[in-house]
């Protein structure tokens, strides 16, 4: 099978996931993972979005990141408004007869 290009970041013949070993950027610093399970989750990260285990681990940093920048006002603020739109709306999206039968359970 023909290896991944350097740095292509692509699936390969490792279990879907590829190495961009190869591709290295000379001085770059690199980051070794050596837990078990950090591994594993990298990897399975890696295959379900069908790209390189650097790219996963990049993608879910930058995702953790975007969740934690926001201060506690901030999303005070953002949930205070999805609840003013939400009170806005005036039909019910869910009404006590969508939910439970005759005799009051849920269905």
């Amino acid at each position: 099978m023909p290896r991944p290009r350097p740095g292509a970041g692509g699936a390969g013949s490792h279990g879907g996931v590829s190495s961009t070993v190869d591709g290295r950027i000379p001085g770059m610093p690199t980051l070794n993972i050596k837990d078990p399970e950090v591994y594993e989750l990298a990897r399975e990260l890696a295959r379900r979005r069908d790209t390189s285990m650097t790219g996963a681990v990049r993608d879910a940093l930058t995702e953790a990141l975007e969740r934690t920048r926001l201060t506690p006002e901030e999303k005070v603020r953002r949930m205070t408004e999805i609840a003013r739109r939400s009170q806005a709306i005036d039909t019910p999206i869910l009404t006590d007869d969508d939910l439970y039968d005759e005799w009051g359970m849920p269905k």
